[in-house]
């Protein structure tokens, strides 16, 4: 059955409204569809571009019927939404892209390390958190240093907490309880570099994007260097791994697959994201086909469009707030002088210190160069 309508403009339903939101907008208004947004809050970036903004939540049933009925097929732009709001929208009639059950597998961080491990995918060593568990039963079985995560609610660093001692462990499960009440225990993993992987899934086919590395600052993804500078064979052995946990959770749509390159040069997964993501923001300008646009096809089950680089190198570093106040780049030609830089500001309304409000890529073919430049390009830019 086509996911594309003949008689007026094909509508697709978009949970949330951010900035991975607005950048699939973009693409999916290029190819000739519309999107509909759903946001808490009115002119977020993504519902500015679309008439069809709707303001309000999944737990608002008026407004969320009012936008499952405009949308002929619906996605998402994080997966904190209750699985069981996408059970609605399936129930409904309408498709949902991922779906309900991939949703179900992946919220959960803990039932997602289960399901990845069952499947004999390499992940880090984990146990449960329950009300009993103390410090001392869980070094026996992680180390003295072993992290702490929210099992639901956890991103950009939130919902996470490194400990070394029963004091630690005591005040990061009261801090964590704060975001979601269950939390799980991972091994500290000492890696040598972070990697991620864009993959993109139709019933038809599955393609994969680049290796990159990333660097975080804060906890928050700062820089992403493509490819990654290891070897054929590791690069390998983590497309393949990443392909497996897609089709591990039922996925189809595009994720981000976050892993770790460890000392011992063991490929293991930290996460998945149900959706485009940061690590592949790169791809709008570096490949043929960037992430937002194979998200929208994607999800309309048509073709995946090419995923190669088409220069050897690149370089992403995020914009994070300097300031707190106004979102608007206070220095344009500044931020512009430097005339190979690709510009992208989010279109949020405030800034704060450390927020994601934008992105700079470079391509090239001498990575040290392009690295020099985007830093440099970064610090000077006032968002």
């Amino acid at each position: 059955m086509s996911l594309i309508r003949k008689d007026r403009k094909t509508v697709i339903g978009i949970l949330g409204g951010g900035q991975l939101a607005r950048m699939s907008s973009f693409q999916a208004i290029r190819l000739g569809f519309d999107v509909a947004i759903l946001e808490k809050t009115a002119n977020s970036p993504a519902g500015v571009l679309t008439k069809y903004e709707f303001v309000g939540w999944v737990d608002d049933e008026k407004v969320f019927k009012k936008f499952i009925d405009k949308s002929d097929i619906i996605t998402l732009e994080n997966e904190f939404i209750d699985y069981r709001y996408l059970e609605m929208i399936e129930n409904s009639g309408k498709l949902v892209i991922p779906s309900s059950k991939t949703i179900s597998l992946i919220q959960d961080k803990f039932i997602q390390k289960k399901t990845l491990s069952r499947k004999k995918i390499p992940v880090p060593e984990f146990l449960e958190i329950k009300s009993h568990t103390t410090y001392s039963e869980l070094k026996k079985f992680l180390g003295n240093k072993f992290v702490i995560k929210s099992k639901k609610m956890g991103y950009d660093g939130y919902g996470n907490a490194t400990v070394e001692n029963q004091k630690q462990f005591s005040e990061s499960l009261t801090r964590l309880s704060a975001r979601h009440s269950e939390s799980y225990a991972e091994k500290f993993v000492n890696f040598k570099k972070e990697l991620a992987v864009m993959v993109v899934r139709t019933k038809k086919e599955i393609k994969t994007y680049p290796v990159v590395e990333t660097i975080q600052k804060n906890h928050i993804c700062h820089t992403v260097i493509a490819s990654a500078d290891i070897t054929e064979k590791l690069k390998k052995l983590t497309l393949e791994i990443s392909i497996e946990a897609v089709k591990a959770i039922s996925g189809y749509g595009i994720f981000g697959i976050e892993l770790f390159l460890d000392e011992e040069d063991k490929i293991l997964i930290n996460e998945i994201a149900p959706r485009p993501h940061n690590s592949g923001h790169y791809t709008i300008e570096a490949c043929t086909t960037s992430q937002f646009e194979n998200h929208i096809r994607a999800v309309l089950n048509l073709p995946i469009g090419d995923t190669n680089l088409i220069k050897p190198f690149a370089v992403m570093i995020n914009l994070l707030g300097k300031k707190n106040g106004v979102g608007i780049v206070q220095n344009y030609n500044e931020a512009l002088n430097d005339d190979e830089v690709h510009l992208h500001v989010y279109g949020k309304e405030q800034s704060r210190v450390g927020r994601k409000m934008g992105h700079i890529t470079l391509l090239g073919d001498d990575l040290s160069e392009i690295i020099r430049r985007a830093k440099k390009n970064e610090r000077r830019i006032i968002l």
